[in-house]
């Protein structure tokens, strides 16, 4: 989650980064501050994620699902292999 003061991430960026600070199990206070969003903002995302399938809420934890975890992978290295500079 590496976010300049002045980059804007995407929707995959944040999907991502949340995925990824729920990957072990995580409250919605620590998503909003970990993951860098408003608890405005991240009931929408924390809704997404579930409908998806790519996120589980069991009472008041949020826990990446396994095809949250591919999601992640994924993404990672399409973004890595999308940056490299030959």
């Amino acid at each position: 989650m590496d976010v300049g003061k002045n980059e804007r991430r995407d929707r995959f960026e944040i999907l991502s980064d949340i995925l990824l600070v729920a990957r072990h199990g995580a409250g919605k206070t620590e998503i909003v501050y970990k993951a860098n969003l408003n608890f405005k903002r991240v009931k929408s995302y924390l809704n997404d994620l579930e409908e998806m399938g790519l996120l589980e809420n069991s009472g008041s934890v949020y826990t990446s699902t396994e095809r949250g975890r591919e999601f992640v992978h994924s993404y990672q290295t399409m973004k890595e292999r999308c940056t490299k500079r030959d």
